[in-house]
């Protein structure tokens, strides 16, 4: 029997809410039900080595993270006096450096597998942001190396970003700003990018491989009306 009290069809009705809270709740659950969420099991074709690159940049990730506030905690001068810090600092850079391979390779591939098709342009476009936000924060990285490196890299960005006219508001040679946005603004973007790109992935799904996808739809033409309808319920 339905919610209306229909007893004909057998499929219940969907809850209607009243309020902004159970709104959501209702959207969160259509769009992102704990099955798509966390699923147990993926299609075949994901054990392709081509789909390991983007959680190779998402373990990259966390070990950044963790490994970044393990720095942050100690403070800056921590990683030059201490053997652990430097290990810790070294560590910290070549995860980024993997994180930045992975990444490369992740969209290189999805960009010659057409990753946009089937509605998945935004989760095309938060991965780009999600790199470029990556290049900015691993910028600001450099320069809290705090050695010659650092400064040389520091005012010769200085003098390019004076010359756009930023130079004032984003000044490279003030390392408390640089900081600041390392270990908080910038991390938080990234974060939120990956999270939002990662969402994106569990609504839409993995995207198939092209040579998958025109064989799901040359089985489609070869399939009657008939059993082409009852396919797409399947």
């Amino acid at each position: 029997m339905t919610a209306d009290g229909d007893p004909g069809t057998g499929i219940e009705a969907e809850p209607r809410f009243s309020t902004w809270t159970g709104k959501a709740r209702g959207w969160m659950l259509h769009r992102l039900p704990p099955d798509k969420l966390l699923p147990e099991d993926q299609p075949s074709y994901v054990a392709s080595w081509i789909y390991v690159f983007g959680m190779g940049a998402i373990a990259a990730l966390v070990y950044i993270i963790v490994s970044g506030c393990v720095l942050a905690l100690n403070g800056p001068a921590w990683y030059h006096v201490s053997g652990l810090g430097h290990f810790i600092n070294s560590t910290h850079l070549w995860s980024v450096e993997l994180f930045f391979m992975f990444m490369v390779i992740h969209l290189w591939g999805k960009y010659w597998m057409a990753a946009w098709r089937g509605g998945r342009v935004l989760t095309w476009i938060t991965g780009m942001i999600a790199f470029v936000v990556s290049i900015v924060t691993a910028f600001t990285g450099y320069l809290l190396q705090t050695n010659f490196d650092s400064q040389w890299i520091a005012f010769q960005a200085k003098d390019a970003l004076n010359a756009v006219g930023v130079g004032a508001w984003f000044n490279v040679a003030n390392l408390g700003q640089i900081l600041m946005w390392h270990i908080t603004l910038l991390p938080l973007a990234v974060a939120g990018v990956v999270a939002l790109h990662v969402l994106l992935v569990r609504m839409h799904g993995v995207v198939p491989p092209l040579e998958a996808a025109a064989t799901d739809a040359q089985l489609q033409q070869d399939l009657p009306d008939s059993a082409a309808g009852e396919g797409k319920h399947l």
